[in-house]
């Protein structure tokens, strides 16, 4: 079996929560791997890598809104004014 895979990397700024996935993920830098051809997964090391299959539309939606989001603080919105201390 021939497969074809590209990389690329994926910078998330906050945390964030792809459709496949029930869980919000962390903020930090992630490795995007295509196959052109499924692979067999094989149980690794639970809590140091976690592999899923996501469509890349989602992902590409997903980090457009972490852009959008990193011009504002954690925790406030667009039109809020940031706190200050009296």
């Amino acid at each position: 079996m021939t497969i074809r895979t590209s990389e690329k990397t994926a910078t998330f700024r906050r945390p964030f929560v792809l459709a496949e996935s029930n869980e919000e993920l962390p903020a930090g830098v992630y490795r995007v791997e295509t196959d052109e051809e499924l692979l067999q997964a094989e149980p690794g090391n639970p809590g140091l890598t976690q592999t899923m299959t996501i469509d890349p539309d989602e992902l590409e939606a997903a980090l457009k809104r972490d852009q959008a989001s990193a011009e504002f603080p954690v925790g406030m919105n667009a039109g809020q004014e940031p706190l200050t201390g009296a």
